[in-house]
């Protein structure tokens, strides 16, 4: 007997319409995995983002089939992914995929203790860099650079990573229990006397050179770019500081070490003396040591930030719900009134930098001028990269009072919707018994302070499972849109205003903002790309349905 097709598709639809069983979900996570631990990795690790056909694999620093990125969308997000998985379903194929992403970071991991933004495979190569596997790290001859990157969670995600696989193994996988203790070290010498870090490290700091004093203002600071090495400043910047002291604090929880709690302690110190005064009561991204806000790069002057000085605010709260101590809490209020008297007034014809914010939502400036508190910008330029030849800025990147043509790489404008959030966070604190308060006993995600969740997080709906499923294509992959380039680029300008590029006397138009790429061979880019990020969200989410 013939069954009508009308019949069938309807069956198909109400099958679709069921809510995805355990089975059929545990199924599709290991399909996944294998995916990714099998086709994707190097070493274990992983970059940002993979051609669909994984003929080419890049990242924000490195690229091509011998390297992996460390920074958070990559090896470290895609470990923790793996360890969400294994918490839900208590899969070993899941432990084993998070081991060998712990043991991708053990490969990199530096003399100095921690890591930089990319790990080497390649064996020659891998002489060139400092790593404790390769060289002896006591010899004359050690490489000294590239050092211990605090930047971009890179040190910091990584030793979380390797802390809780190592939790997770019951201790036992010797290598990885001795690089999560030896980077939990050096973080520990690298940390100056007042209870700042650096951006960067090579060495232990030097005692005595960095007493406890607190933040002011310069008499003076230059205008322009003054160029000088900024590694060695006490950095908020991308929350690098935040980030380490919440590492301690969970590594104390880890390991029972008190030495890690009373690190996290003195950087909330230091946190406390860093406050600015009046008129400008929030944080500056760095400070030199006469803590004083300071120049980094080309396109971060010395301020009172938008955007850093919200994530400051986090890590208070979360240092008093771990340490019920009430002088947290106390800083944050002048902070908040400050930031809410400079969320910038909506302007009557928005320039580009207000493009990606809705008419009405609070924007703060990322740079606020010292003292006066008027909004610094940062002109646009031109850059120009050619293989070999390394990257040269042509023009721009200087200070303007107008947001008219300002960088697009880095945003001028911060998004000041979270203060609403940290008012009503400061809030209910305040009015709560310490005890009531704690944060949950394990922690989760790269930058546990920022979020304010207590207990299990909700579980997601049916329809966003289901969705899932039916992206993921017949390897386990989720491929979406996208364009990442490929090996062997030649060229790239990006243009910071209207140019006009000939190719044998025929003209071709370049709108600002366009980036041109020359490649060689006769292979265009594909269009089409894996993404670890999205990978890391679907496992966690998958994970999550399955509680």
């Amino acid at each position: 007997m013939r069954i009508p097709i009308v019949f069938l598709s309807l069956c198909f639809t109400l099958a679709a319409q069921q809510p995805p069983s355990r089975e059929e979900t545990l199924a599709a996570m290991r399909r996944a995995a294998a995916f990714f631990t099998g086709k994707v990795a190097t070493g274990g690790g992983y970059h940002y983002y993979y051609a669909e056909d994984l003929s080419y694999g890049r990242s924000e620093h490195g690229e091509g089939p011998t390297q992996i990125e460390v920074q958070r969308e990559a090896t470290p997000v895609v470990g923790m992914a793996y360890l969400e998985a294994w918490h839900a379903a208590r899969d070993p194929v899941f432990l084993e995929a998070a081991r060998q992403a712990a043991r991708a970071l053990v490969a990199g991991q530096f003399c100095s203790g921690g890591w930089d933004y990319i790990i080497e495979f390649d064996p020659a190569r891998r002489k060139n860099y400092p790593y404790r596997t390769v060289h002896d790290c006591g010899s004359a001859a050690l490489p000294r650079r590239p050092p211990t990157t605090l930047d971009d969670n890179v040190t910091q995600a990584a030793t979380r990573l390797l802390m809780r696989v190592d939790r997770a193994l019951d201790f036992k996988d010797a290598a990885i229990h001795e690089a999560a203790r030896f980077a939990l070290e050096s973080l520990l010498h690298a940390q100056y006397d007042n209870g700042a870090w650096p951006q960067r490290y090579a060495a232990p700091a030097e005692r005595g050179r960095h007493p406890a004093r607190r933040a002011g203002y310069p008499a003076d600071w230059p205008r322009q770019w003054p160029g000088e090495n900024y590694q060695a400043h006490y950095t908020f910047n991308d929350n690098s500081i935040l980030d380490a002291i919440d590492t301690m604090l969970e590594a104390a929880r880890v390991y029972g070490d008190s030495r890690y709690r009373q690190s996290a302690e003195r950087g909330g110190a230091f946190i406390l003396a860093a406050q600015m005064p009046d008129p400008q009561p929030a944080w500056a991204q760095q400070y030199d040591a006469e803590m004083h806000p300071a120049w980094a790069r080309i396109f971060e002057p010395p301020s009172v930030t938008g955007g850093e000085s919200q994530g400051v605010m986090k890590m208070l709260l979360a240092l008093y719900r771990e340490t019920g101590e009430k002088k947290y809490l106390d800083a944050v209020p002048r902070a908040l009134d400050y930031l809410e008297r400079s969320v910038l007034p909506w302007p009557e014809r928005p320039s580009e930098a207000w493009s990606r914010f809705r008419r009405g939502e609070p924007v703060l400036a990322r740079f606020f001028e010292l003292r006066t508190n008027r909004p610094l910008f940062i002109t646009k330029g031109t850059r120009v990269r050619a293989q070999g030849l390394g990257s040269k800025l042509v023009d721009g990147y200087q200070l303007s009072y107008t947001d008219e043509s300002v960088i697009t790489h880095y945003s001028v404008l911060i998004g000041g919707g979270g203060l609403e959030a940290i008012r009503a966070e400061y809030e209910r604190l305040r009015g709560a018994p310490p005890a009531a308060i704690r944060r949950p006993a394990r922690l989760s995600g790269l930058s546990p302070w920022a979020e304010y969740r207590d207990g299990p997080e909700p579980r997601p709906s049916a329809a966003k499972v289901r969705s899932i499923l039916n992206a993921m294509d017949s390897r386990g992959a989720w491929v979406e849109p996208g364009v990442i380039g490929k090996a062997d680029q030649l060229v790239s300008v990006f243009a910071a205003r209207p140019m006009v590029l000939t190719i044998n006397g025929r003209a071709i138009q370049i709108d600002e903002n366009d980036t041109l790429e020359l490649f060689q061979g006769p292979q265009p880019p594909r269009t089409r790309i894996i993404r670890s990020g999205a990978f890391a969200e679907n496992l966690e989410t998958l994970a999550a349905w399955l509680k």
